[in-house]
């Protein structure tokens, strides 16, 4: 697969706007040795607590390490958490300054307890009311300013608000005048507002349910539903995640499907982000969607196998591709 190899070494450093839901991921990590008195629970004892930006968060940290810059826009609280969603992005090719401060809400953390390599729970901390215009304002503002840049766009929605009506509208319309690819990792809600454009990036059940289409058993059905969602949504392309079973790509008349490369799944947490942000990357470089769909299945296959928040890097996807598949 020396082709893939050649695209990958032009691959040179681009900007990204990323637009969505912002969030710290905290991980707790710790032992377990007996179960409680109190009720039929382990018990952890912490070792060590870790925090990763999460949502469009991760997208960006994905971004910059592979090797591009990235604008972020969202919202967070200026409280610890969001202190602690800062500093990760300290010596980072991630500009932060479209940012915006939360007042009426404390920072979204989702908390994850980690024993013996293994998840416990997840505790999730966030506020659900609709998030005020003067945010979705500032927001917009932000975006107008910084497309004038970039050469791909996310829309990362987690379905916490920042992803509303005014800013599918707007994001979309603009980037596609400027003639910008613009990928969506989708949520249901907003599943068949996310028209004309570059890429959506659902998982299976994500493309099930955003359709209302539960029953899909055979390959055919896989097939019917990429067509319907890319009719549906006037889309250049769909690209559906399918977990063990790769990836399945429509664009125009033709359908690809891609076989997974994950050797070991230790932890699905932000695979999305990484196959979205690879996509990003190699179409804001020039990259057919094919082949930008290639080299994000093997990015996504690298980051399962690592445990929590996690992203890949170039080096790691060369050295993928000579390892596996360069013989």
């Amino acid at each position: 697969m020396k082709y893939y190899l050649d695209l990958i070494n032009k691959l040179q450093s681009v900007p990204i706007l990323v637009v969505g839901d912002l969030m710290l991921d905290r991980f707790i990590w710790g032992n377990v040795s007996r179960i409680s008195p109190e009720a039929p629970v382990p018990v952890v004892e912490v070792t060590k607590e870790t925090y990763m930006p999460g949502g469009a968060g991760n997208v960006a940290c994905n971004i910059d390490s592979l090797g591009c810059s990235s604008s972020l826009i969202g919202a967070i609280n200026d409280d610890l958490f969001g202190k602690f969603f800062l500093e990760k992005y300290h010596n980072t090719n991630v500009d932060t300054s479209g940012i915006i401060n939360f007042d009426d809400r404390t920072t979204i953390v989702k908390t994850r307890v980690i024993a013996h390599q293994q998840q416990v729970v997840r505790v999730d901390r966030e506020n659900k009311k609709a998030i005020p215009d003067t945010i979705i304002n500032k927001a917009l503002e932000a975006i107008q300013n910084k497309l004038k840049t970039v050469k791909a766009v996310v829309l990362s929605d987690y379905g916490k608000g920042i992803i509303n009506d005014k800013v599918l509208e707007f994001t979309i319309t603009q980037a596609n005048k400027l003639n910008i690819p613009i990928l969506v990792d989708p949520k249901i809600g907003n599943f068949k507002k996310y028209k004309n454009i570059t890429c959506i990036t659902p998982n299976f059940l994500e493309a099930k349910q955003g359709m209302d289409r539960l029953k899909i058993e055979t390959d055919q059905d896989i097939e019917k539903l990429g067509k319907d969602i890319k009719n549906t949504l006037k889309a250049k392309s769909i690209l559906i995640t399918r977990g063990e079973a790769g990836m399945s790509l429509f664009e125009n008349t033709e359908i690809s499907h891609i076989p997974t490369v994950a050797q070991e799944v230790y932890d699905v947490t932000g695979a999305g982000d990484t196959v979205i942000s690879t996509l990003a990357v190699c179409l804001g470089n020039g990259l057919s969607i094919k082949d930008s769909a290639y080299i994000s299945n093997i990015a996504a296959g690298i980051v399962v196998g690592k445990l929590g928040t996690a992203t890949v890097t170039l080096a790691e996807i060369m050295d993928y591709l000579k390892e596996n598949l360069c013989v």
